[in-house]
């Protein structure tokens, strides 16, 4: 049965909500944007290359994903900025068998939620921290993902 990969990426640290009329406006700070640009790096370093991703469609998210300096094709689904982690996991349920590397950027508490519900307990009580990454493993096809064991951890910082 075919090995698939599932990485969920936290958007990197995005600038003061204060300063925003609304959330999904908010742009990565700074700090954030070299620390998606050492996410990228750091991926590139497993040798994990996603050859499809799924991203919020908020700015932070759209800027961590550019910064990633990655080739592969984006779809922008509103559901993964909103949550909860069934709504995300429905999403990926429908990714295309042709997808051996699925990418998913997004938000807390949805990821770490959607990272602990495939693997029991993957990450501690506080989640993963902005930059974070949280990489899964499983045989068989996306529709009919349950579970999937964590193989790497990691938060990226530049």
């Amino acid at each position: 049965m075919t090995e698939r990969t599932l990485i969920l990426l936290r958007h990197a640290k995005a600038a003061d909500p204060d300063d925003y009329a609304t959330d999904i406006e908010r742009p990565l700070a700074p700090r954030g944007q070299r620390d998606a640009a050492a996410a990228g790096v750091w991926l590139k370093e497993q040798g994990l290359k996603p050859d499809a991703v799924l991203c919020s469609p908020a700015v932070r998210t759209r800027q961590t994903l550019e910064a990633l300096g990655l080739e592969a094709p984006a779809v922008f689904e509103h559901r993964i900025y909103t949550g909860p982690a069934f709504d995300t996991l429905e999403l990926v349920r429908q990714t295309s068998v042709s997808v051996s590397t699925l990418l998913l950027v997004g938000h807390n508490p949805t990821i770490s939620d959607l990272s602990n519900e495939l693997y029991s307990a993957s990450l501690d009580s506080t989640g993963l921290s902005t930059s974070g990454l949280a990489v899964h493993r499983f045989a068989g096809v996306w529709s009919s993902l349950t579970e999937a064991r964590l193989i790497l951890e990691h938060t990226a910082r530049g």
